[in-house]
């Protein structure tokens, strides 16, 4: 997803950020934010009763009868082939999701990487997380309470396009380059430097 050079360029932009500021950044980027398996099974399924129906009809079109026995069976197998193509190619499972669903699931994701990488226990609550998730092509900033007391909704917003923009363009490493480097001078804005402050979250890209 992002070469190893631009894992380095993150990196150093990411340092060079938080010296200008007490905040912290932390950025995560996941190839998909929900495996899907409830959408392969019940498009699956309705694949099955179509089928199964389109049988039985072209059997009753032809003076014959469709034992209940084989009309299951075709059913089975059908759902059976559905499942093993959903499996095979998991890209083809966000097909069939509506896309409020994907963002719910993506931004759901953004939130439990949040906590899991401990970011709502930095000193002053000044964390924020840089979360993309590939699949859904949603971009995410999830800022604690002592950030988003002060730095407006519209700035955050400005930077989820930067980085849905170059996601969209497949040159996310630049992205996010680009989107802590604005980051930073928010929180250099309101979160000046301290002297003494420890760096409190890891200065890295972490890929799911």
């Amino acid at each position: 997803m992002i070469s190893r050079e631009e894992h380095l360029q993150i990196t150093q932009k990411i340092r060079a950020a938080e010296k200008k500021t007490s905040g912290e950044i932390f950025a995560v980027v996941a190839r998909t934010s929900d495996g899907y398996f409830f959408v392969s099974g019940f498009v699956a399924a309705l694949w099955a009763l179509a089928f199964g129906l389109v049988a039985a009809l072209a059997f009753a079109w032809r003076g014959e009868f469709l034992s209940p026995l084989w009309l299951v069976g075709m059913q089975i197998v059908t759902f059976l082939i559905f499942l093993l193509i959903f499996q095979l190619f998991p890209t083809l499972r966000l097909w069939f999701v509506p896309r409020n669903v994907a963002y719910r699931r993506a931004s759901a994701n953004a939130v439990r990487q949040f906590l899991a990488h401990g970011i709502h226990d930095t000193t002053g609550r000044s964390g924020i997380l840089l979360f993309v998730s590939i699949a859904e092509r949603y971009a995410e900033v999830v800022a604690d309470s002592g950030i988003n007391e002060k730095v407006d909704q519209a700035h955050w917003d400005e930077i989820i396009t930067i980085l849905t923009s170059h996601a969209a363009e497949d040159d996310l490493g630049a992205g996010f380059v680009l989107a802590v480097e604005k980051s930073g001078k928010l929180l250099a804005e309101h979160f000046p430097p301290k002297r003494g402050k420890a760096n409190e979250l890891d200065d890295k890209v972490v890929e799911l």
